[in-house]
Parts: structure tokens; sequence; C-alpha cells
């Protein structure tokens, strides 16, 4: 996806809010649109699995490293009420099941 056509959708979406609205570069595939809750200024939104993807494929980061990065340069990085969103989407096959204590270890 281009910035151009995420861009664009802000504009034609959100054109009070188009300058406001903040992007994470260079993460462009991972844009899922705009998340919007009461009280809350409207923010860009991302598949976060497919953040990780891209820092494990762009970048050359393992899992981890990649998680790393994620949950410290990029979730945590809050620049005000326009910071972009994150989200794990749900996954039937992988989610209905329960999580064992051996299954931890993705999580360092």
């Amino acid at each position: 996806m281009k910035r151009e056509w995420i861009n664009n959708y802000i504009e034609e979406n959100y054109p009070e809010q188009m300058n406001d609205i903040l992007l994470a570069d260079g993460f462009e595939e991972a844009f899922m649109g705009v998340v919007e809750s009461f009280g809350a200024a409207p923010k860009a939104c991302y598949d976060s699995q497919k953040c990780l993807d891209i820092l494990v494929e762009r970048d050359g980061m393992d899992l981890g490293e990649a998680l790393e990065y994620m949950n410290f340069n990029v979730v945590g990085a809050y620049a005000g009420e326009y910071t972009p969103a994150f989200i794990f989407p749900f996954d039937e096959e992988w989610d209905k099941h329960p999580l064992n204590e051996d299954d931890n270890d993705y999580l360092g």
C-alpha cells in the first residue's frame, strides 16, 4: 500500500484531522484504517502482526528482536492524542486453543 493512498483515505474520511492523524513510517503495508472511540481522537490503526512481519522481512530481525523493537520504539512511542494504535487481530485457528505454559517461549 502506498503512503499516498493512505493520505487520500484520511483526507476523504477525516478532512478536519488530516494534518493531525499520525502515521507509522515504514509500516504502510500494515495500515488497516482509522480507529475511533468516544472521547478520543481518531488514530491510524495498524495490524501488529504485519508490523512484526515487516521488521523480520525488511530489517532482518528475528521475532524476539522485532517484538522488543515494536514494544519500545513503535507502540511505546507516544506522540500525543493522535499517536497510532496497533491491534493483534483475533485469529480463530490460533486463539481458540488455551495457552499452555510451554507456549510462552515466543514471549522471550
